[in-house]
């Protein structure tokens, strides 16, 4: 079988079925863009706006990729649909790259909404947008990683999205996204730097408004380093788990 034939033809397959359910929908896109607005519209100058842009955008990314995982895997696997994929004639490294890869284009889009928002309300200039695409995509990376490795517990949809909520509300006050880590409390900050997030959100904020903490080569290499392990934790979990 033609590599490039079955990884398009997978990714299209998702797009077609799961990347609108209703739990993809609320988790997904409804809740990061609510979120957004809260945040924007309640804040009173373009100041407010620049400083929580960073944070809007990781959960934004965050929300949007693990939800999409959980769906698709879990919803193939209640149909038993994905016994069929792994008996594909395809390198089962292949085949979860292409489970994943519309989670990750789905994430980079969604932290576009917030940018879009954000440009209406306050003067976007003199941000580096190079270094905001990377962050971008990497934590999209990651999340989606993260994500796998969760639904790869998980049973049913609702229960990715259970598991999914202890990792992700956490995150929302660890990882710096609206409390920066420095402000934590002196025994939570280990956590956070266990965190992929803390690093993507960190080099957003060097990029928006340069304050971020940590050296950014540093946050681009350890992401770099948690998708690779996500990677594999997760591909040898469903091997271990659902290849008999």
């Amino acid at each position: 079988m033609n590599s490039s034939i079955a990884f398009w033809n997978i990714f299209h397959k998702d797009l077609r079925n799961y990347y609108f359910k209703p739990p993809n929908i609320s988790w997904g896109i409804i809740f990061p863009i609510a979120w957004a607005l809260m945040f924007f519209l309640r804040s009173r100058n373009t100041l407010d706006i620049r400083d929580l842009l960073p944070g809007v955008i990781a959960m934004a990314v965050l929300f949007g990729t693990t939800s999409l995982l959980s769906v698709t895997l879990n919803f193939e696997r209640k149909s038993r649909s994905f016994e069929r994929l792994l008996l594909a004639p395809i390198d089962s490294n292949l085949l979860m790259l292409a489970k994943t890869i519309g989670a990750i284009a789905f994430g980079i889009i969604n932290a576009f909404v917030p940018i879009i928002f954000a440009a209406f309300l306050a003067d976007l200039s003199g941000i580096n947008w190079l270094n905001v695409l990377g962050s971008i995509v990497l934590i999209a990376v990651t999340s989606t990683f993260l994500g796998l490795f969760i639904s790869v517990t998980a049973h049913e949809v609702f229960e990715a999205q259970t598991y999914s909520n202890f990792f992700r509300f956490p995150m929302l006050f660890l990882c710096g996204l609206f409390i920066p880590v420095s402000q934590l409390p002196v025994v939570l900050r280990p956590f956070s730097y266990l965190l992929p997030l803390t690093y993507g959100t960190d080099i957003l904020k060097t990029a928006i408004h340069g304050n971020g903490l940590i050296p950014i080569w540093i946050s681009f290499l350890v992401l770099t380093g948690f998708s690779l392990a996500l990677f594999w934790l997760s591909t040898r979990n469903i091997k271990k788990k659902w290849i008999y």
